[in-house]
């Protein structure tokens, strides 16, 4: 069997950016900016370097892309009373806490303090339950929501296809369980508690890794012919790469690539899409503000 064809989430993410920047160009000719507002608490250089590539995206795309830094000792109480001015201001269409947050604010007091309407992360219950029952006007998260694009930019039709996905977060595994559902596929979720989990995860037609554990998934757990998502992103020690480390995904690539029909690798699979979907949300939330 020949090795897997590589479905490249750089290429994909660079057309959903010109997608978006098609988009923003029409709300600014009606008077309209999209403008999403980031804000980070503390001082994590991870959470840093994200926020810096999520506000450059922003200005490429032609939005107001705007960072709102807070010290870590920011009390909850200021940062609830910032997120209801970003909700009260109309230039804002997109709001964005960046997470973690410091050990002292309780995430989903902050999560639930975002409108709806301008939660582009999509992490309000409200988003999570307009996604679950099909409503359009609901924002999924931007990493499944990337997935979705992927398969469908991948020529991959989901309708009546066996779904695996390894993982049950609410940033990944849960969404991705509705958006596959309404796409008409029949789904399975795994998770430390699944028995025979090998076997299961045997029987997807499409498989989504999101479990958080390096390279778990070994070859004789994938059906020859799948379709292989690797949503993982991990760091293990390596004396030999330059920096001591090497990022590899959930998904052992280099033996699963030779049974897989289509694979992502780790990096530049869905990684760059969730900034892309994020733009994209942001956009949409500017457009249902019109309506």
């Amino acid at each position: 069997m020949d090795a897997a064809k590589i479905i490249d989430g750089v290429a994909v993410a660079k057309q959903v950016r010109a997608e978006v920047a098609r988009d923003a160009a029409a709300l600014i000719a009606r008077g309209v900016t999209p403008g999403l507002t980031v804000v980070l608490v503390g001082d994590d250089p991870a959470s840093a370097v994200y926020v810096r590539a999520k506000e450059k995206a922003c200005v490429e795309a032609g939005m107001n892309g705007k960072t709102i830094r807070l010290p870590a000792d920011t009390s909850q109480a200021d940062l609830l009373a910032l997120i209801d001015q970003l909700n009260a201001d109309p230039t804002v269409h997109g709001i964005l806490v960046q997470m973690p947050v410091p050990k002292h604010i309780d995430p989903q007091a902050v999560i639930l303090r975002i409108s709806a309407e301008k939660d582009v992360d999509g992490f309000h219950p409200v988003n999570v339950g307009r996604v679950w029952i099909g409503e359009k006007n609901g924002f999924a998260p931007c990493t499944p929501a990337g997935v979705m694009v992927m398969l469908e930019k991948a020529g991959v039709n989901v309708t009546g296809q066996n779904v695996v996905i390894l993982g049950r977060s609410n940033i990944v595994g849960k969404p991705m369980v509705s958006l596959m559902v309404a796409a008409s596929a029949t789904v399975t979720v795994c998770h430390s508690k699944t028995r025979d989990l090998p076997s299961v995860v045997r029987g997807a037609d499409i498989l989504i890794a999101a479990i958080g554990k390096p390279e778990f998934v070994k070859a004789d757990m994938v059906k020859p012919g799948a379709v292989v998502i690797d949503v993982g992103i991990n760091r293990v020690d390596d004396a030999s790469n330059p920096k001591g480390y090497r990022i590899v995904g959930d998904v052992d690539f280099a033996a699963v690539s030779q049974v897989a029909s289509k694979i992502t690798p780790v990096p530049g699979g869905v990684g760059p899409m969730t900034i892309a979907m994020l733009l994209k949300n942001t956009v949409r939330a500017a457009t249902q503000r019109l309506a």
